[in-house]
């Protein structure tokens, strides 16, 4: 059975190495990657023009985001992967794509170099990890290629 691995992507560096563990987990066991970017609910504003305006902003940023990585991992000689764009709240987000994925045999996070382990890395660790349908592969924000190399 093929490994697919399920990346959360967004701007951070902890999302990159993440990004770049994962497409050494897969290439290495004839996996693949599903590619998920986030865009956040907005509040609710009064002008539903500037709603939808700021809405699509956002959703033409994590395609633009999740585009690039995509066409990284094919210059890396990967498979294709799967890219997804949803809107909500990102625990939420995540838990209805693994519901929908049921394929999907990890969750790879990055945690960040300093501070917290961020929303998604604290749920997923913490109080939400008994709900899980598959690991969760947390990947230190630290890790350089050589090690990504070694470890994937």
């Amino acid at each position: 059975m093929m490994r697919v691995y399920l990346v959360i992507v967004d701007e951070t560096e902890e999302a990159l190495v993440a990004l770049q563990f994962a497409a050494r987990r897969a290439a290495k066991t004839g996996g693949s990657l599903h590619l998920l970017a986030l865009v956040p609910s907005q509040p609710f504003n009064a002008f539903a023009g500037v709603q939808a305006t700021i809405e699509e902003e956002a959703r033409a940023r994590a395609e633009t985001l999740v585009t690039a990585a995509a066409g990284n991992l094919l210059s890396q000689g990967a498979k294709m992967p799967v890219i997804a764009v949803r809107m909500g709240e990102d625990v939420k987000v995540v838990r209805q794509y693994l519901k929908e994925h049921p394929e999907v045999s990890a969750l790879v996070l990055g945690a960040a170099k300093e501070g917290g382990p961020g929303p998604l890395v604290a749920h997923f660790t913490g109080a939400g990890i008994g709900q899980m349908s598959c690991p969760v592969f947390v990947i230190p924000g630290t890790l350089d290629p050589a090690a990504i190399e070694r470890l994937s």
